[in-house]
């Protein structure tokens, strides 16, 4: 593999093509080292500085590709994230220019070049952040170096997922408010840009759980200096160290990288005049950013107040299966929908990612078969937020029970009025029996109609009609006002019966949906 200055910018292109669509995300879950919401706009930032300098290049030998990507990155380097990041590019940049070819051996040289200088950059590095992801990277790197180039960047994807979930158990911040750290967040979209670009394969997005901001995040302390302060300082004989040490007397946050011939220096202080002053003692200031980390912090604080507030308290995940049913469930306010049903039970995980990825505080799970309630009770003990499970056995039972959600209700609340809704209704379903069989003292042969109410065998034969005719006249039983029939993928004739329920039950409410569902061609519920 030889990449050459195309095949680069493709690369940085593809990565900031997918941290740009989750800047707003990212900008939204920092919180350390102060909750100044721009980690995904810094990085993005530096990102676009680096590509800039790659448009503007000529380079064709990679070790000139390599310093001009180096300083691209040095130059734009914004804020905390992004001089760091700048350091992680520096790193991998020197191994990359310097290999002979790049094969999986290089690919993990060059991260564990961008681990060590990330942690070199930082004069106290802290786990669970952007430093313990590009870790954890260069070992995933490293544990598959005899693989495939596209198989090492591929993997980097999951092992970074993990990473940046384990950002919490690492942090205390972090836990306490619930959310990944933002710098090892867009340290894994760059990731998994890269590897989309430089493989040609589709990435999926990152789990929900990587994405939740609540309450507890919004509320955070504000850094102890008002002032993010951050500028360039080029000149000949640079000392790194003596600047650094002068700089820590004015506040925290600090970060000092670069070279003999130009530093990127970033600091918390009080007295960005100092700092600069400082700078220009040492050499040629350029490029000077000073922001108001305290303003910053209340408009992050403020942004995420009007989306709470706008946030649904209680969301529903449902099983569905069938195009028509999907589209009744989310027309009664489902927020999610999994794809599952007879034959085809989703999996434990499958339920808890859907529960994950709800945006609101609480989830109601309706798994609307009989064989999905106890994965859907297995996934509500899973999940980090309270899920209230409505054992619904069947889709109509399912959406009988979302015609009273409310989504400003709490999960309980919900819950009590939906478990109410799933015991009053009475369902039916019209198949054709698999084999031959004996149920409830009726006898269907193999290939025939088999019509059951409420769990239970009540006709069987060859007449559709019939059949279906007898499920209706066990669900009309007692009192109802509505019946709602849906039809499956193969639709039935429904002519003759639906004259026939008008004729003998004039009172009740017919309601007739193109359900979609396979192996039923009717099922049905009444109210």
């Amino acid at each position: 593999m030889t990449p050459d200055l195309d095949a680069v910018r493709g690369w940085v292109d593809a990565s900031l093509a997918s941290l740009e669509a989750s800047r707003q995300r990212i900008d939204d879950l920092n919180v350390y080292p102060v909750p100044d919401g721009d980690t995904g706009t810094n990085l993005t930032l530096t990102v676009r500085s680096l590509r800039d300098s790659l448009s503007e290049s000529e380079a064709e030998e990679r070790v000139a590709i390599a310093r001009d990507v180096t300083r691209g990155a040095l130059m734009g380097a914004r804020g905390n994230s992004g001089v760091i990041l700048s350091q992680i590019v520096r790193g991998a940049a020197e191994a990359l220019g310097e290999a002979e070819r790049i094969d999986a051996r290089t690919v993990a040289s060059a991260l564990r070049s961008a681990s060590d200088a990330a942690y070199r950059a930082v004069r106290r590095p802290v786990e669970g952040t952007m430093l313990s992801v590009i870790r954890e990277l260069a070992e995933e790197a490293e544990s598959r170096s005899g693989a495939e180039v596209r198989d090492v960047l591929l993997s980097l994807v999951p092992r970074g997922e993990a990473a940046v979930a384990r950002t919490p158990q690492q942090l205390d911040v972090l836990r306490e408010a619930g959310v990944v750290d933002a710098g090892g967040a867009g340290l894994l979209e760059l990731v998994r840009g890269l590897a989309a670009g430089a493989t040609g394969e589709e990435i999926p997005e990152a789990p929900a759980a990587l994405e939740a901001v609540g309450v507890d995040a919004i509320h955070q302390e504000q850094s102890l200096y008002r002032y993010c302060t951050v500028f360039l300082v080029e000149g000949e004989s640079l000392d790194r160290d003596a600047l650094e040490e002068e700089l820590e007397r004015l506040g925290d946050s600090l970060l000092v990288v670069g070279d003999a011939t130009a530093l990127k220096v970033h600091v918390h202080t009080d007295d960005p005049g100092k700092a600069l002053s400082l700078g220009t003692a040492a050499g040629t200031i350029d490029r000077v950013e000073i922001a108001n980390v305290h303003e910053q912090a209340q408009r992050r604080e403020g942004r995420l107040l009007v989306a709470l507030a706008d946030r649904p308290r209680t969301g529903v995940v449902a099983v569905v299966v069938g195009d028509g049913n999907r589209r009744l469930f989310q027309s009664l306010g489902a927020a999610k929908i999994v794809e599952g049903g007879q034959t085809m039970n989703p999996s434990t995980a499958d339920l808890l990612a859907a529960i994950e990825s709800v945006d609101g505080d609480e989830v109601l799970l309706l798994p609307n078969n009989s064989n999905v309630i106890l994965a859907a009770e297995q996934a509500a003990g899973l999940a980090s937020k309270p899920v209230e499970v409505i054992a619904a056995d069947s889709i109509p039972a399912g959406l009988a029970a979302m015609v009273p959600f409310d989504t400003e209700r709490s999960a309980a609340e919900n819950a009590a009025e939906m478990r109410e809704a799933v015991e009053a209704v009475s369902t039916g379903e019209v198949t054709v029996a698999s084999r031959d069989v004996e149920m409830n003292g009726v006898a269907i042969r193999k290939g025939a109609w088999l019509g059951l109410a409420d769990g239970e065998a009540v006709a069987g034969g060859d007449d559709f009609d019939e059949v279906a005719g007898a499920v209706v006249e066990r669900l009309l039983a007692g009192p109802r006002g509505v019946l709602t029939l849906l039809t499956g993928d193969e639709q039935p004739q429904l002519d003759a019966l639906l004259e026939r329920i008008a004729k003998r039950h004039p009172e009740v409410e017919l309601d007739v949906q193109a359900g979609g569902q396979p192996h039923y061609p009717l099922l049905l519920s009444a109210e």
